[in-house]
């Protein structure tokens, strides 16, 4: 069992920052990939940013240049720095985590990679 933890959401005007933190504890060993999702009302979800064990990183075309995934291995937490916010990432933000084998030539920055998921933190971006 895994347990994923959010926080840091809020609400920013366009141009501000935010730092998301990801929680994660429980069954955690092994090999890790972690991600952060985002879902806005009436849209579908999409991948944001994903981080593995060998901190290879993956970013959407939308947040590249913007946003920076991190993590502390020491307090098994995983971070989403957001600059420069537009109104148009508004949404609720999902952690997500996969422990256990290393997998070659994976794209793991989609939803249906990862078998952990988070509750939420919602950001809002105000123009």
């Amino acid at each position: 069992q895994v347990q994923l933890v959010e926080s840091g959401g809020g609400s920013v005007q366009a141009g501000g920052s935010l730092r998301l933190s990801c929680a994660a504890s429980g069954y955690t060993s092994g090999y890790y990939y972690m991600a952060w999702f985002r879902q806005a009302p009436g849209k579908e979800r999409e991948g944001v940013a994903a981080l593995d064990g060998d901190s290879n990183t993956i970013y959407s075309d939308s947040v590249k240049g913007r946003f920076t995934v991190s993590k502390d291995n020491f307090e098994n937490t995983l971070y989403l720095q957001m600059n420069s916010l537009k109104p148009e990432d508004t949404a609720m933000y999902y952690c997500a985590a996969r422990y256990g084998r290393r997998w070659s030539g994976v794209y793991f920055l989609r939803g249906s990679f990862f078998s952990n998921w988070g509750q939420g933190t919602q950001v809002t971006v105000s123009s």
